[in-house]
């Protein structure tokens, strides 16, 4: 026979205790990009692609899914890291291989960076991406990239993304 004190005990130890909850600043700072987007090369109407954002697992992270008019589609999760205070990025498309980018928020935009491809002498290029609310409601995605390690950058993509009606 179970006496009281033993059932309070071991209904207590099968109850693990909750994890914490993936709120605040820190966890929302990337939340103006969730949405239903139709996507746009900056200072052109002609839709290059439509893109999904999504929180997903219990508001932890954020998962793209990229579907260009012409191309391969993609996917990106992106999550806050408490242990190292940054955000993380891991992109993967319709060609082998992934990407991950590091940063955070800065002056309101979300930056991150990370290497992705090879210029046509085989250095490594680093992209930095960044992420901005605009007045209107859009966000604009701005990609620059460097083969000399983030010394100079060129301009290497910039899509604006416009909510769906």
């Amino acid at each position: 026979m179970i006496t009281a004190a033993l059932a309070l005990v071991l209904s207590q130890a099968a109850t693990p205790p909750e994890p914490p909850r993936c709120e605040g600043d820190d966890h929302e700072a990337f939340d103006f990009w969730v949405g239903e987007w139709d996507v746009f090369a900056n200072g052109d109407d002609q839709k290059v692609g439509d893109s999904r954002i999504e929180k997903v697992s219990a508001g932890c992270a954020i998962r793209e899914t990229w579907m260009p008019v012409q191309g391969r589609p993609g996917t990106s999760i992106s999550t806050f890291d408490p242990q190292t205070s940054g955000w993380h990025q891991l992109w993967v498309g319709g060609t082998p291989g992934r990407v991950f980018f590091d940063g955070g928020p800065i002056d309101g935009a979300m930056v991150l960076s990370g290497y992705w491809g090879k210029d046509g002498k085989g250095n490594p290029t680093l992209v930095r991406m960044t992420y901005t609310l605009e007045e209107d409601g859009s966000v604009r995605q701005y990609g620059q990239a460097s083969t000399d390690h983030g010394l100079s950058w060129n301009d290497s993509f910039d899509l604006i993304y416009r909510r769906k009606e």
